[in-house]
């Protein structure tokens, strides 16, 4: 194999590593997609809502009438014998002799349909029908809770996994800037330009910046551990995340800060516990009210008889048709609807003062997060002009370390408050972030956004 083949059998070669690890980059929609997909709370909430959709669904109305088929057959078989006790027979004159049956075989068979529907049942299937809607659609939201708690947790995750990255990323940087150091530091020891002690502590500096280089490269690999658990994807240790944040604008922000009482998950849920309440009471009342119900049925009936001593085997056949109207009234069933319908409302005056108290909850939960998220935004903002500060310090610091007008203690301080300074950034930008989530949450519109 020459050397152009090998070049390039190499270049291809990298080419497909360099797309394998881009493959590999997690970006916020797909973490969204697997967490929707494997999420297992999630999955059980689908299925709840599947469960939902069934029980309110017409074949669980009570306004279907019920048909049910009966059949049955009977056989006996019996001997008999009949004596005359000295009868005389009038033709032959002789005494009448006995008459013996083996084996005579009875059957019976019969089959039937019966319909029964009911007519009136005092309101309470249409509003037990009505509940069954409303529980599907509490359900619906329930599901939403779960799903909004999930997407919280993935990305107080992915947004951690974003700040050690690059974290990770700045101690790199100060690795690499301590390890020139130390380079520099031992040529100049050389040449006698410094003493023994500036080469140790540049030593120092690049085992201290080692170990937090380290520890922060377990600490990330410990947290896509936890990401991989919420997606429920092992994905390879290799991936990377989007660590671009962008924030919703203000006045956006305060639109949807004004319809927050109306799409508040939390909200949403106690109003809809509120309806069920309601229609409970309606249901209990049903039972103050006739049931008025129509019946039929079609059946057909066989009845094959042996012969006897006196009468010859037959065989008879009834087919039979009715159809009939019932009423039934529980005129007192012990006080047993007036309790339910006392308690009916009483769960109904419940709900409506939980509602009451929760409005108060979430308008101190918004106000709360919306300050926290106001004053993390602030911090960053600090945090930025702090990080372009420290940086231009850094670089006069670097140059007057080169010409010999600081000590290696000053210039490494410049660097350690220029490290601070970054990842101090990082996280009042990751903080903010998950502030303003949090935020979209209580307002409802964590779901409507795109990441």
């Amino acid at each position: 194999m020459n050397y152009n083949h090998k070049s390039l059998i190499t270049f291809i070669l990298l080419v497909v590593v360099a797309g394998s690890v881009a493959a590999q980059k997690l970006t916020k929609q797909e973490a969204i997609r697997l967490t929707l997909e494997n999420n297992y709370g999630i999955l059980i909430a689908t299925n709840t809502i599947e469960t939902a959709k069934n029980n309110k669904g017409i074949l669980n109305s009570g306004y279907l009438p019920t048909l049910t088929g009966n059949a049955g057959a009977t056989y006996q078989e019996a001997s008999s014998n009949t004596s005359f006790q000295g009868a005389i027979d009038q033709n032959t004159g002789l005494p009448r002799p006995d008459i013996e049956i083996e084996g005579a075989e009875t059957q019976r068979y019969n089959a039937s349909l019966n319909l029964n529907y009911t007519l009136f049942d005092g309101l309470g299937r249409y509003y037990n029908y009505k509940r069954l809607k409303e529980q599907y659609n509490l359900t619906e939201l329930q599901a939403r809770e779960t799903i909004e708690n999930t997407l919280l947790q993935l990305f107080t995750v992915y947004y951690e996994v974003a700040r050690l990255t690059e974290n990770e990323q700045i101690l790199e940087e100060t690795l690499r800037i301590s390890k020139e150091r130390v380079t520099r530091s031992n040529y100049q020891f050389e040449y006698g330009q410094n003493t023994k002690l500036n080469v140790l502590n540049a030593e120092v500096d690049v085992a201290n910046d080692s170990i937090n280089l380290i520890n922060t490269r377990q600490q990330l690999t410990n947290t896509k551990r936890d990401l991989n658990v919420i997606v429920d994807n092992e994905l390879e240790k290799q991936f990377s995340v989007d660590t671009i944040v962008k924030f919703i604008s203000r006045l956006e922000m305060d639109s949807y800060i004004e319809k927050s009482i109306e799409n508040n998950v939390t909200l949403l849920q106690n109003e809809s516990n509120i309806r069920i309440s309601d229609y409970d009471i309606k249901v209990s009342k049903s039972g103050y009210l006739p049931t008025i119900g129509l019946n039929g049925s079609y059946g057909w009936n066989e009845n094959r008889n042996p012969p006897s001593a006196f009468f010859p085997g037959n065989v008879a056949d009834t087919y039979t048709l009715s159809g009939g109207v019932s009423l039934s009234w529980n005129l007192f069933d012990g006080g047993g609807t007036i309790t339910r319908v006392k308690n009916a409302k009483i769960a109904l005056d419940n709900q409506e003062l939980a509602k009451l108290q929760v409005e108060q909850q979430v308008k101190r939960d918004i106000a709360n997060a919306l300050g926290n998220y106001e004053n993390r935004l602030k911090v960053y903002e600090i945090q930025q002009q702090n990080v372009v500060t420290n940086q231009n310090n850094f670089e006069r610091s670097k140059e007057r370390f080169k010409l010999g007008q600081i000590t290696s203690i000053e210039f490494r301080q410049a660097q350690i408050n220029l490290i601070n300074a970054k990842t101090n950034k990082n996280l009042a930008k990751y903080d903010a972030k998950l502030a303003e989530l949090q935020l979209l949450q209580l307002t409802g519109q964590l779901l409507n956004i795109e990441f």
